[in-house]
């Protein structure tokens, strides 16, 4: 099924129900929820999946484990998916939060060719092993660092999103500490208590996740300028720690094959 509304087939009796939609570049899902679980899977462009507990940036041609009814939104950057809506109790092992996980070429393939089923596709032959393979090759998937913990507090949660919206490396404990009208120390113990990192750490970490979607579009070095590094090897060097990978990984010029796979 292509560009179908979950809620046309939602009532379908298939534990899983392949979709793929094409998105407007920039389109925003707002705060939703599934009955279902969801698989979603960028085959082109950046997602940058929002919960009250935290925010995930889907790389391309990676994945996120959306938990059933958990109310989230999704800014779509130049995204064409190919999501899998299961029923919960297909699915037991599903993480209770968000997850960012690889996609492999098998799964890869295996979504695409599902994509093409009607809803009511046959349980027995091709179809049926097909919808059976997926669910084991994602509970094969290995979870991606990809995220950052939001504070439950309202107060420092509207400081982290703002930062998410607009990373600045020149912002310091002592500013973020002022506006919530704290000594610096007691912001820090209390901001650490609800992520389990320091502000600068998780500034660090949010800077880092915002140069995903900027590689789309730019090169390391102009993305690593923009982010406040002192050079292409020290934002390289950082990413590299953080996520495993080097940013060239997601560069535009990488990005195209990746699309024609994809699309």
């Amino acid at each position: 099924m292509k560009n179908v509304p979950l809620a046309d087939v939602d009532h379908v009796d298939r534990a899983v129900l392949p979709i793929g939609t094409d998105y407007p570049p920039g389109h925003v899902l707002d705060w939703h929820e599934h009955r279902r679980a969801q698989f979603l899977y960028g085959a082109t462009g950046v997602m940058v999946v929002d919960t009250a507990d935290g925010t995930w940036t889907v790389p391309p041609e990676r994945a996120v484990l959306i938990p059933a009814a958990t109310r989230h939104r999704v800014h779509m950057l130049g995204v064409s998916t190919r999501s899998l809506y299961i029923e919960p109790d297909a699915v037991p092992w599903w993480p209770v939060n968000c997850t960012v996980v690889d996609v492999s070429a098998l799964l890869r393939e295996l979504l695409l060719a599902a994509v093409e089923f009607g809803s009511d596709y046959g349980l027995s032959g091709r179809e049926g092993a097909v919808a059976a393979l997926l669910l084991h090759e994602i509970a094969e998937r290995a979870p991606l660092p990809f995220h950052v913990g939001i504070p439950a507090s309202a107060d420092l949660a509207r400081l982290c999103r703002e930062y998410l919206a607009a990373p600045d490396a020149g912002v310091s404990n002592a500013a973020w500490a002022a506006r919530t009208a704290m000594s610096e120390r007691a912001f820090t113990r209390r901001f650490r208590a609800e992520t389990g990192d320091s502000p600068a750490v998780w500034r660090g970490r949010a800077r880092l996740l915002a140069a995903v979607p900027l590689l789309r579009t730019a090169s390391v070095s102009e993305v690593g300028g923009r982010l406040g590094y002192a050079s292409p090897a020290a934002f390289t060097a950082a990413f590299t720690r953080t996520f495993g990978l080097p940013p060239s990984r997601f560069a535009a010029s990488r990005q195209g094959a990746g699309h024609s796979r994809g699309s």
